[in-house]
């Protein structure tokens, strides 16, 4: 599988209260939930997000509460997967459950700031920038690629792999049943 997107930008310790303020947790609607997305930090966030986007950001992604809409939304939002130097241990479970790949690659974020430094690319927003630059994401060689440069990643545990890129838990149980007998 290969994930191919433009991308985003967040820095260190990115919580799940700014990502989906508190306020906005009466719904479970996504499309509900992508409207509000990074409202208090980037209020025009989603709209810049095309489907296949990928986000990248610093260490700790997604720490703070266990609210599940953190992930939901990025994911309903269009973005494809999320690639950190580190993730909170909540919002890695959540995401695997709902199918949102998450990839660890210190190096393809470290790349990505350089660029930006050097002026070899360029972005819109403050708290997140939308970057005039796309990465490529190759799940099974196990690297991203991003303006010709290749990046390893942490390999995923063969079964977290299998739940992430199936869609997350359910279509994995559902397509599991039968299977083990």
């Amino acid at each position: 599988m290969i994930i191919r997107g433009t991308i985003h930008l967040a820095g260190d310790n990115v919580d799940t209260d700014v990502i989906i303020p508190a306020r906005y947790l009466t719904s479970i609607d996504p499309n509900y939930i992508v409207e509000h997305l990074f409202e208090g930090v980037e209020p025009d966030f989603h709209k810049r997000i095309t489907r296949g986007d990928i986000l990248i950001a610093g260490k700790n992604f997604g720490s703070g509460s266990s609210r599940e809409q953190a992930a939901m939304g990025l994911k309903a939002a269009g973005i494809y997967a999320i690639i950190a130097k580190s993730f909170a241990r909540i919002f890695y479970r959540n995401a695997v459950n709902i199918g949102l790949p998450l990839f660890i690659a210190p190096s393809a974020i470290d790349y990505v700031h350089s660029l930006l430094k050097s002026g070899g690319a360029k972005g819109v927003g403050t708290y997140i920038l939308s970057l005039d630059v796309g990465a490529e994401i190759d799940v099974e060689e196990g690297v991203i690629r991003i303006k010709g440069e290749t990046f390893p990643f942490s390999p995923l545990p063969e079964f977290i792999k299998e739940i992430m890129l199936g869609g997350g838990v359910w279509p994995w149980v559902k397509s599991m049943i039968g299977k083990r007998h």
